[in-house]
């Protein structure tokens, strides 16, 4: 399994603990719903890209670079360090592991 596969499914797997998390603290259908879709994405990028399909890291880097955004703005609204500090944290490390295949 290369660098950017299991940064893509690692990041998978915490964007969808994250958004069901949200949604049992909070009640948020939102967080619970987008943490499913974009961490469905990113699992379906990650398992592409293991099997060779050409699409599966640009997939995975697209998803990760518009949560990384999204974290950002979130952040700046907020100042609030949980959840959007640890995703940009973990967002950005997981790039620099899928990004590192492209060279």
């Amino acid at each position: 399994m290369t660098p950017g596969t299991l940064a893509a499914i690692a990041y998978a797997l915490l964007a969808i603990i994250g958004g069901i998390i949200g949604y049992t603290q909070v009640q948020s259908k939102v967080s619970l719903i987008s943490g499913i879709v974009s961490g469905s994405l990113l699992l379906a990028g990650g398992i592409a890209q293991q099997q060779g399909m050409v699409w599966g890291l640009p997939l995975s880097v697209a998803i990760t670079a518009l949560l990384i955004v999204v974290f950002a703005v979130r952040w700046f609204k907020t100042r609030k360090l949980m959840p959007a500090g640890l995703m940009i944290a973990a967002g950005i490390a997981a790039l620099g592991g899928m990004l590192v295949q492209f060279t």
